[in-house]
């Protein structure tokens, strides 16, 4: 599956939009400029997205990656 694809499912199934999640991480203090902040876990983040939108580890590592600046290779 594309990076690509993963935020296209993501946003299908939470409603948000790439551009929500950052305003939300940053909202959260998980991120800075919708980038995710230094010193911030991933696995805070992954808490953070299975916790309030039920996503799957699969697709909280994708909002990961877009919160990094970097994008996931497709699998």
């Amino acid at each position: 599956m594309s990076f690509q694809a993963y935020l296209d499912n993501i946003q299908t199934k939470t409603g948000k939009s790439p551009a929500d999640f950052r305003k939300l991480a940053c909202a959260k203090g998980l991120a800075e400029n919708g980038q995710l902040r230094a010193g911030v876990k991933a696995g805070e983040v992954i808490a953070w997205l299975k916790q309030d939108f039920d996503l799957g580890h699969g697709h909280a590592m994708a909002i990961v990656a877009l919160l990094k600046g970097s994008k996931m290779e497709s699998g």
